[in-house]
């Protein structure tokens, strides 16, 4: 989340009226992430988020979007609802940008993560997996292993400036992913984009999974692997093997994770590593002047990258029982 779009009183007034929302209270802006400009918006019906789609999203991508919480919350999953139109749409625009009302989850994320924690949220993820069994649109992974090249080459020429030998280490890994990528194991709808600022907990209990504007159709492996880098690092980028484990034990006393997806793990979390280093790398190069947000600093995951080279097997992540 973030704000990159500004606002105001007299076009905000008028977008409500579409909705059966009530009249405005307040609106904050919301600073996390990097993607969407998000808004804390209460009227006379509560919170609310709202969401202004930037450029980045693709519109065509948002009926899968929506359509997918509410898919997910259908089948048993706690996680946010558009709210519809007077008209019954779910999408409308707004300072000229795509853009919806989206029902509040109650919760807070966890700033530093236990094991307790990951174990929920294995177990959430799965239910994810699961619960997104049976939903008829579909979407490509735009930022899988065939895309991470082209983004590279977007900020290439700065990546050294950043960090030396950078270029070097991004291209021999990316000539080793392009040449190993797995590309069979069990696909499914996946998060894509599971950080602990995505998942609620209420009294240490886990109350939802919010943010689905990554979403899409891939290996559900992909997913754990999102998940170890984004939960079971310290924030030195040293490596929880405890929490490792109980993020995997979680997801599989929920979703048996197959052995071959379990071997696959080392190169799916170099992907997913690399992935969100060259994300982070492009943002940190490209911040829009006047922007409301904090880019993440890329190091974060130079350092996950090397961890994830060093590992020769599945095991050194933890058992999965």
């Amino acid at each position: 989340m973030a704000v990159y779009t500004e606002i105001t009183d007299t076009e905000l007034v008028e977008y409500l009226k579409q909705y059966d929302i009530g009249e405005m209270h307040s609106l904050k802006g919301i600073a996390e992430g990097v993607e969407n400009s998000n808004y804390l918006l209460v009227t006379d019906a509560g919170m609310h988020i709202l969401t202004l789609y930037e450029k980045r999203v693709n519109e065509d991508d948002l009926p899968f979007f929506l359509g997918l919480m509410e898919h997910l919350a259908k089948n048993g999953l706690e996680c946010p609802q558009p709210i519809a139109l007077k008209t019954g749409e779910q999408l409308s625009q707004l300072a000229g940008r795509p853009s919806a009302v989206i029902s509040y989850l109650d919760g807070n994320s966890v700033k530093r993560p236990g094991s307790t924690h990951c174990r929920q949220l294995g177990e959430a993820l799965a239910q994810m997996h699961l619960a997104g069994e049976g939903f008829e649109i579909e979407r490509a992974n735009s930022l899988s292993v065939e895309h991470w090249r082209p983004l590279y080459q977007m900020s290439g020429s700065g990546s050294d400036g950043v960090a030396s030998g950078l270029s070097a280490l991004i291209e021999s890994e990316l000539d080793y992913l392009e040449g190993n990528w797995p590309t069979d194991l069990p696909r499914g709808v996946i998060h894509a984009d599971l950080f602990p600022d995505n998942v609620f907990f209420l009294k240490e209990k886990l109350s939802g999974i919010i943010d689905f504007y990554f979403a899409c159709n891939d290996m559900m492996a992909y997913d754990i692997a999102i998940c170890i880098n984004a939960w079971c690092f310290e924030s030195d980028h040293s490596f929880n093997v405890t929490k490792a484990q109980a993020l995997l034990g979680g997801y599989n006393s929920v979703r048996k994770i197959s052995d071959k997806e379990f071997s696959s793990m080392p190169i799916l979390c170099r992907g997913s590593a690399l992935r969100f280093l060259l994300t982070r790398l492009y943002d940190w190069l490209n911040v829009p002047e006047g922007a409301m947000v904090t880019p993440k600093n890329p190091s974060e995951y130079i350092a996950k990258l090397k961890f994830h080279q060093s590992v020769h097997q599945a095991s050194e992540y933890g058992e999965i029982g």
